[in-house]
């Protein structure tokens, strides 16, 4: 059943359906992109992406920058679904980017600060690497079950966003937050039945999702799919609903920013 399966989603138009359905169901994925895309326009010149993994965003920033260059932190890439699809351009030890200061118009990061035991410090690099009047763009989880195991060391407010950035010198022009209480319940929910009922982990990664965490082992559990699929759908659906019907500014999956680094006095 698994072996059918793989095969009927490397067949283009089916393939490309099964990855649009489970990007919709994917609510923090959702959020993320839909605050990447609403930034993207703000980019300009060299663009660096940290800890890019397969680049799964290149395709929202590509038509605004004149060059995209991904850096990986090696030892944890290595580890990754993502090492094989070998679109880092740049790997190094996680310490200091191999890079001049000043050396790009806008830096990104997506869902990575999490995983450095030190975020303080990665902030401050990317900092050191932008250019007087450059643009970080931000991306970090505030509630998001625990990944990329044992290197998963931190959640993020936005007040802590915030202060880290200060700290840094850089300034936050804007903040988004991913979806409120309705995503957040939601995508948990949707999460477990993906992961743990339906066990869609590998499959997922087939499709290109769930890059940034090692391999899923393991066959899915095929049979589920007809009860699985249509409760995904109707989560993913109602958190939408209920987000829009009846927010909750205290709660989100996680917050996108928007910061300046300060030009010199």
């Amino acid at each position: 059943m698994n072996a059918l399966l793989q095969t009927l989603l490397r067949r283009p138009p089916l393939g490309r359906a099964a990855r649009a359905a489970a990007d919709w169901v994917d609510l923090q994925l959702t959020h993320v992109v839909d605050s990447l895309a609403r930034l993207a326009p703000r980019a300009r010149g060299r663009l660096l992406d940290v800890g890019c993994g397969d680049k799964p965003y290149e395709r929202l920033f590509r038509p605004h920058v004149r060059e995209y260059l991904g850096v990986e932190h090696q030892a944890t890439f290595d580890a990754t679904a993502a090492v094989s699809r070998g679109k880092a351009d740049v790997l190094y030890d996680g310490e200091r980017l191999p890079f001049p200061d000043a050396s790009f118009d806008t830096v990104l990061s997506v869902q990575v600060l999490e995983h450095t035991p030190e975020p303080g410090a990665l902030v401050a690099e990317m900092a050191r690497v932008l250019r007087p009047d450059g643009l970080l763009i931000l991306s970090a989880p505030f509630s998001f079950r625990l990944h990329e195991e044992p290197h998963d060391y931190f959640r993020f407010s936005p007040h802590g966003l915030r202060a880290l950035c200060g700290r840094a010198g850089l300034v936050v022009e804007e903040i988004h937050p991913h979806g409120s209480l309705w995503s957040l319940l939601g995508h948990k929910v949707n999460s477990y039945l993906a992961l743990n009922v339906a066990r869609l982990g590998g499959i997922a990664q087939s499709m290109g999702k769930l890059g940034h965490e090692a391999a899923t082992g393991g066959g899915a559990r095929a049979w589920t799919l007809p009860l699985v699929a249509p409760a995904m759908l109707a989560v993913a659906a109602g958190a939408r609903v209920l987000d829009r019907a009846l927010p909750d500014p205290t709660e989100a999956l996680g917050f996108t920013l928007a910061a300046r680094r300060a030009p010199p006095r």
